[in-house]
């Protein structure tokens, strides 16, 4: 793009120069800022409609912005999104981890889903110090688990974590 240059069609790809007219689809899925078409002209429109099979559409003639306040607007932008990737930085902090005296030492298996599964498997019978044995290993790898969610600044523990 050369200096003149706005944006191009999305259609036909030639140059939409700053402050001059284009045009926009009045479909709204068409101006979201994921897609945000332009147009240099009604043909161009016209020709994007059997593309996104609109029913009732129409192009809407719009106005490019003058090139001042075009790049006022980008560098509002920019400022704006250093702003919220710093609040975001800070936002951010390890989650403290609960002292082991604090946390509650149930039983974290279900104690009929492992017999059966153990009788499916093998047909072998599952004592009752199984369950909390497998507890405490489950426990251990949830913790290694929540440290890499806070490591990754996280507050949500995922499947990767594991």
């Amino acid at each position: 793009m050369d200096a003149n240059t706005w944006r191009v069609c999305s259609t036909c790809k030639q140059a939409i120069a700053f402050g001059v007219g284009y045009y926009v689809c009045n479909v709204s899925t068409c101006n979201r800022k994921a897609t945000d078409f332009a147009f240099c002209s009604v043909a161009c429109w016209d020709a994007h409609v059997p593309t996104f099979r609109h029913r009732d559409s129409w192009a809407v003639e719009q106005r490019a912005p003058a090139r001042a306040a075009w790049e006022g607007e980008r560098q509002r932008h920019e400022t704006e999104a250093a702003e919220r990737a710093t609040r975001a930085a800070e936002r951010v902090q390890p989650t403290p981890i609960v002292q082991a005296d604090d946390v509650p030492v149930d039983t974290l298996i279900v104690a009929s889903k492992l017999k059966a599964y153990i009788r499916a498997r093998s047909g072998m019978s599952t004592s009752d110090t199984v369950l909390d044995v497998l507890s405490d290993r489950v426990r251990t790898l949830c913790d290694a688990a929540i440290d890499n969610a806070s490591q990754a600044g996280r507050k949500t523990v995922l499947d990767r974590d594991f």
